[in-house]
């Protein structure tokens, strides 16, 4: 990462703890023109924002070791600064289950790429190239 990432609103913070789909989604977002970043769970999560970071959107997962997506979340809204940043949930949860998070969004696993990419573009058109 880079200071310029770090600081610019145009990237994408993706929270996931499996790591093959949090870099093929890294991957997804840059071949749209998209910066991103991406971290395994919500405590590291918290960690990049406390850097100043502010990302256009969040992709978040819910169900992660260390620091959930829900609790994520709850400590997110607790900071003016970040409660406003927009959150996409994506998630193998059942409805019922993640619907009890506050999101812009939310996807449902088996994620398809492309709707990812057509609703960050909702939050962020200027981001991509």
């Amino acid at each position: 990462m880079t200071d310029a990432l770090a600081t610019a609103h145009e990237h994408i913070l993706v929270v996931e703890d499996d790591k093959d789909l949090r870099e093929s989604l890294c991957e997804a977002l840059e071949l749209e023109g998209y910066a991103s970043f991406g971290v395994e769970n919500g405590q590291a999560a918290l960690k990049y924002l406390e850097t100043g970071a502010r990302p256009c959107v969040i992709l978040l997962d819910l169900m992660m070791p260390v620091m959930d997506g829900w609790t994520f979340r709850r400590e997110m809204m607790k900071d003016e600064s970040l409660a406003t940043i927009p959150v996409i949930v994506m998630t193998a949860a059942t409805a019922a289950r993640a619907g009890v998070i506050d999101a812009e969004v939310i996807l449902y696993k088996p994620l398809h790429m492309g709707k990812v990419v057509d609703t960050v573009q909702e939050h962020c058109p200027e981001g991509a190239a």
